[in-house]
C-alpha cells in the first residue's frame, strides 16, 4: 500500500477526530474539563480512524478492479453497495464498542430506543461523509483522465501536422526534379520544343507553388491545372501519349488533395513505355463519388527501384484528411488509381478531432448529470437526519419528517433511474443511430 496514501488518511482521521471531539465536547458535555474533552477526542478517533480506513481500503479495492473511466456504471454501483455495507457493519461495531463496552449500557436495548436512534444516526453521517469521498474520487480520477486526454491528443494533432507538412514539402523538389528530367531530355531531342517547355514550366511550376500549401483545392481547379500538365506532356511524347478527360460537371466542385493529378499522370508515364506504334492511353474520369485515374499498361523495366513519392504521398495525405480511402488496382491490361472526392473542403486533422470533441461532449455532458446525481444525494443524506432529529427533539409523537423523506426519496430514485437507468442505453443507442444516418449523408 502506498505510504503517501496512509499518511493522508491519518491526516483526514485526525483532523475528523479533533473537530467531531470539539463538537460533542461543546454540545453533549455538561462538565467542560480536559478529562472529559480527552475521552470525546478518543472516541471520535475511534469511529474516525475506523470508518476512515474501512473506507479507503474498501474503495482502493474497487479502484483497483474497476476503473472509474472505463466502468463508470459498475463502479457507482458497487461503490454504492460496498460503502452502505461497509458502514453500517464499521458504525454498529464502533458503536458497540462505545456504548456497550466503554459506557456499560445494557446490551439489550443495543437496537431500540435511544440506542437504535443513535445507531440509524451515525449510521447516516458516516454514509454522507462517504458518500462526499466516493464523489470526489471520481471527480479526481475524471480530472487526471480528461488532462491525460488532451495532451495525448495534443501531441496527436502537432504529430499528425508535422507529418504533413513534411509531405506537403515533398511536392516542391518532387516537381521540379521531374521537370527537369524532361525538359533535359528535350533539350536533345527538340531544342525549340525544350523552349516552349520551359515557357510553360514556369507557368505550371507557379501553381505548384500556390496550392502546395493548401490541403484541398476543387476538383475543377485539379483538372484545368492537369490538362495544361498535359498539354506539356505532349510536347515532349507528340502522339505518343493520349489523354482524355471524361469528369462529371457536378464533381467539379468536390474537393481533392492538390497535385495529385499531376503527381499521377508523372507515375503513367515513368513507370510505362509510349510510343507511336504503341501509344499510352491515359483517362481522366468521376465515378462514385471517386475521381480515377487509368492507363493501358506497358510497364517498363526498371534500371532502379522507385522511390515511390508520388503515390505513397497522395495516400498518406488523405490517410490525414479522411477516413476514405485511396484505392490501387492492377490487371494485365491496366492500371488504376480512385482518390476520393470530399464534399466538404476542411483542414488537416479535422475528421479525429470532430470525433473526439463530440466524445469529450458527451463526457462532459456525463460528468454534468453524475454532479448534479451527486449533489442531489447529498443534500438528502445531510437534510433528512436533520429534519429527524428536528422531528424527533420537538414533536416525537407525530412522525411528519415521513412525507418529505418519502417525496425526496422517490425524486432521488427518479434521478438515479435517469443517471444510470434501463431507458439510457435504448437512448443512446438511438442517437447513434440518427448521427450515423447524418453522417452517410
Amino acid at each position: 500500500m502506498d505510504t503517501k496514501d496512509i499518511k493522508r488518511q491519518l491526516n483526514i482521521s485526525l483532523w475528523i477526530s479533533f473537530f467531531t471531539g470539539i463538537f460533542f465536547f461543546t454540545i453533549f458535555t455538561k462538565d467542560k474539563n480536559f478529562h472529559n474533552f480527552l475521552i470525546c477526542f478518543l472516541v471520535s478517533s475511534l469511529y474516525s480512524f475506523v470508518l476512515v480506513f474501512g473506507n479507503y481500503y474498501s474503495n482502493s479495492y474497487l479502484n483497483k478492479k474497476y476503473s472509474w473511466i472505463d466502468n463508470t456504471k459498475r463502479r457507482i454501483i458497487l461503490g454504492i453497495l460496498s460503502t452502505v455495507l461497509v458502514n453500517v457493519i464499521l458504525v454498529i461495531i464502533c458503536n458497540y464498542l462505545n456504548f456497550i463496552v466503554l459506557q456499560k449500557n445494557n446490551p439489550d436495548h443495543f437496537f431500540s430506543g435511544q440506542l437504535g436512534f443513535v445507531n440509524w444516526l451515525i449510521i447516516n453521517i458516516a454514509l454522507l461523509i462517504s458518500a462526499i469521498m466516493h464523489a470526489k474520487g471520481f471527480m479526481e480520477e475524471w480530472k487526471k483522465s480528461s488532462r491525460k486526454e488532451v495532451v495525448e491528443q495534443k501531441l496527436i494533432a502537432k504529430s499528425a501536422n508535422a507529418q504533413f507538412e513534411s509531405l506537403k514539402n515533398q511536392l516542391d523538389p518532387h516537381f521540379l526534379f521531374n521537370s527537369l528530367n524532361v525538359l533535359s531530355a528535350l533539350i536533345d531531342e527538340n531544342p525549340n520544343q525544350a523552349q516552349r517547355f520551359t515557357a510553360s514550366m514556369s507557368k505550371i511550376y507557379r501553381y505548384v507553388l500556390e496550392q502546395k500549401d493548401k490541403e484541398l483545392v476543387t476538383v475543377e481547379e485539379e483538372i484545368e491545372f492537369a490538362k495544361t500538365y498535359c498539354e506539356l506532356l505532349k510536347t515532349r511524347f507528340e502522339d505518343s501519349v493520349s489523354f482524355d478527360f471524361m469528369v462529371n460537371e457536378a464533381a467539379l466542385k468536390s474537393y481533392v488533395v492538390p497535385l495529385s493529378l499531376q503527381l499521377l499522370l508523372e507515375n503513367c508515364i515513368k513507370h510505362n513505355f509510349a510510343t507511336s506504334s504503341k501509344p499510352l492511353h491515359i483517362k481522366i474520369f468521376t465515378e462514385n463519388g471517386f475521381l480515377l485515374i487509368e492507363n493501358n499498361l506497358q510497364q517498363r523495366e526498371q534500371v532502379k527501384e522507385s522511390a515511390g513519392i508520388g503515390l505513397s504521398n497522395i495516400v498518406q495525405r488523405y490517410s490525414l484528411l479522411t477516413k476514405l480511402n485511396v484505392f490501387i488496382e492492377k490487371s494485365d491490361d491496366f492500371f488504376r488509381v480512385k482518390i476520393p472526392m470530399l464534399t466538404q473542403k476542411v483542414t488537416a486533422m479535422s475528421s479525429q478531432p470532430s470525433q473526439e470533441s463530440m466524445a469529450y461532449q458527451r463526457a462532459a455532458k456525463r460528468v454534468q448529470e453524475l454532479k448534479g446525481f451527486y449533489g442531489n444525494l447529498i443534500s438528502y443524506c445531510l437534510v433528512i437526519p436533520f429534519l429527524i432529529f428536528v422531528n424527533l427533539y420537538t414533536s416525537p409523537q407525530y412522525l411528519w419528517f415521513v412525507w418529505p423523506m418519502l417525496g425526496w426519496g422517490i425524486g432521488l430514485a427518479s434521478h438515479a433511474l435517469k443517471v444510470y437507468g434501463v431507458g439510457r442505453a435504448w437512448e443512446e443507442k438511438q442517437i447513434r443511430k440518427i448521427l450515423d444516418k447524418e453522417q452517410s449523408k
